[in-house]
């Protein structure tokens, strides 16, 4: 699938550009008065008195453009948002512009909001991102950046794309199309190979779909070769969920080509990792599976027996993501790594109590707990930590199994599922990432469609929580 790589790239330094100052509303008097007599009579004449976002272009003599001014607000209200520059770049005439003004500490956060501006999903329909580009700010590492915005994209993609067009076939080709631009190694167990390597949980949820199920793995030595520490990333790769024999209603089933969004997510991910060439092993796992419904569906009320041996009773078919996160997830601990990530678009409840717009993490670990927290807070990913709550466990014990999919009662959800994976997921330190992968409104920089949530978050915490 073609990705939305290149206009995700600052302008080359050197290049002539139109001037664009920054102004915020407590300096505004201040600055307009060392400004030209015709540009402050412009400024005034528009209203312009540095509310955030707005925006004007002032000309010169011949009718071009002279600079523009961007207004930034106050510091209340930067705080009830992020990516301020990206609704400026999207109101800027096409162009080449040069940044004055912008604090350092905003630098990083705002540059990368102006690439991902100029996001586009084109592949069905064409859009209108913004044209305007930008020289890279002083003191930020424009390559970095472009890799992050790229990473992003590519998650975008995934997540936008519908089933018909994106099934467990084509996800596997994304993926080695990505180990290939990174000489990644990559290999792919499908349909009865999952029976035979004991992957039963993710056969079991794919089995009825057209495309068969399968596990995709990649790995991945960077800088350290073969003596950096080693991060594994889960990502659920339901690439369309019906609900199985538990069947979604019409209004529940219209987003689920997002359903993929952790294997999206992870993808995005690794792309950061492998392009900025981190220090480390990486290893990502994606099952990729649809939930359908066919004579070959599994039922409510199977007992199925998962990677590790634990039982599981099947009480909803539409908990199908934990049941091939847990196979692959038992499959990582196998190898003890230094770090094991999963991503998910796993449950209702994480949307309750977070909202759209954070990513909920589960971690028994304080160093990354501490790291996440942290790095979100750098970047502009917000993250925000719900309790592995062991007394719960009671909840997932339904007697006959060892473990319930889906227990009753409809309290804690998003705790539930969370403690299910844990069960698979071994000794090595773990978190779980339970995301939305979706923007049910434009704002700046995330248009309307999949987005990524926690991987910014995740990539600014590595080299603490691994000691890269």
């Amino acid at each position: 699938m073609d990705l939305s790589f290149a206009a995700l790239t600052f302008a080359e330094q050197g290049t002539p550009a139109i001037p664009l100052h920054l102004v915020a509303e407590d300096a505004f008097e201040a600055w307009i008065e060392d400004q030209a007599p015709q540009v402050a009579s412009w400024l005034r004449a528009t209203g312009f008195t540095g509310a955030l976002g707005r925006t004007v272009v002032v000309p010169d003599a011949q009718g071009g453009i002279a600079m523009a001014v961007a207004g930034y607000g106050s510091e209340a209200t930067r705080a009830r948002g992020r990516f301020h520059l990206a609704g400026v770049a999207a109101a800027l005439p096409e162009g080449t512009y040069r940044l004055e003004g912008l604090p350092q500490d905003d630098a990083e956060t705002e540059a990368l909001g102006w690439l991902l501006s100029h996001y586009a999903f084109e592949r069905y329909h064409k859009q209108s991102p913004a044209r305007a580009r930008l020289i890279a700010p002083e003191g930020v590492d424009a390559a970095r950046l472009e890799v992050i915005a790229a990473g992003e994209a590519l998650t975008r993609d995934l997540i936008n794309t519908p089933a018909n067009d994106l099934g467990p076939d084509a996800l596997e080709a994304v993926c080695t199309d990505l180990a290939g631009q990174h000489d990644a190694k990559i290999t792919c167990r499908r349909g009865a190979d999952l029976i035979q390597e004991n992957f039963p949980l993710i056969h079991a949820v794919g089995r009825a779909a057209s495309q068969a199920p399968r596990l995709i793995e990649m790995t991945w030595h960077g800088t350290g070769g073969d003596t950096g520490p080693t991060l594994t990333l889960v990502g659920k790769g339901v690439c369309f969920d019906t609900g199985g024999l538990n069947l979604k209603p019409g209004s529940s089933m219209g987003l689920m080509k997002k359903d993929m969004g952790g294997a999206a997510t992870v993808l995005g991910l690794a792309h950061m990792i492998m392009a900025l060439d981190l220090p480390l092993r990486l290893r990502v796992l994606i099952p990729a599976v649809e939930n359908a419904v066919s004579a070959d569906a599994f039922r409510p009320g199977d007992i199925l027996t998962g990677r590790n041996g634990m039982t599981v009773e099947i009480n909803n078919t539409d908990a199908e993501g934990r049941l091939v996160l847990a196979d692959a997830l038992a499959y990582a601990a196998e190898d003890a790594p230094d770090l094991m990530v999963s991503m998910a678009t796993l449950t209702g409840a994480a949307r309750v109590a977070v909202g759209t717009d954070i990513a909920a993490f589960f971690t028994d670990d304080a160093r990354v707990a501490s790291g996440l927290e942290a790095g979100a807070a750098a970047v502009g990913d917000p993250v925000w930590r719900l309790p592995f709550h062991t007394p719960y466990e009671a909840l997932i014990e339904p007697g006959i199994a060892d473990l319930d999919n889906a227990p009753s009662g409809g309290f804690a959800g998003a705790i539930t599922a969370a403690l299910f994976l844990r069960r698979f997921a071994g000794a090595s330190p773990y978190a779980h990432f339970d995301i939305y992968g979706w923007s049910a409104t434009a704002t700046p920089a995330r248009p309307k469609g999949g987005v990524g949530m926690g991987a910014r978050a995740l990539l600014a915490a590595l080299p603490r929580v691994l000691s890269l």
